[in-house]
């Protein structure tokens, strides 16, 4: 999504106002909302036989709406200096 043709062409319309930091493809557990999707799935809808599309929308907001009651801010680590072990910085 983020290398699409149309994303490009729009980022050149408003340069400076947005920095993409593009992580590999194979690197999912850089990406924090990938790691939320992975969280949520495991927790809200695995196991379940769901009778609609409203019943899945209904558990999944309800989940988000429970982790909303106590949200715990994030605090990334990573460095761009940071190099793990068989990555190469291009």
């Amino acid at each position: 999504m983020h290398s699409s043709v149309e994303t490009i062409q729009y980022l050149k319309t408003v340069p400076n106002r947005f920095e993409f930091i593009f992580t590999p493809k194979h690197a999912s557990w850089i990406n924090i909302i990938e790691a939320f999707f992975s969280k949520t799935t495991r927790t809200v809808l695995r196991g379940i036989r769901a009778k609609s599309k409203e019943e899945i929308t209904v558990r999944i907001s309800r989940y988000i709406d429970t982790l909303n009651q106590t949200p715990v801010v994030f605090k990334w680590s990573y460095t761009m200096g940071a190099n793990p072990a068989g990555v190469e910085m291009v």
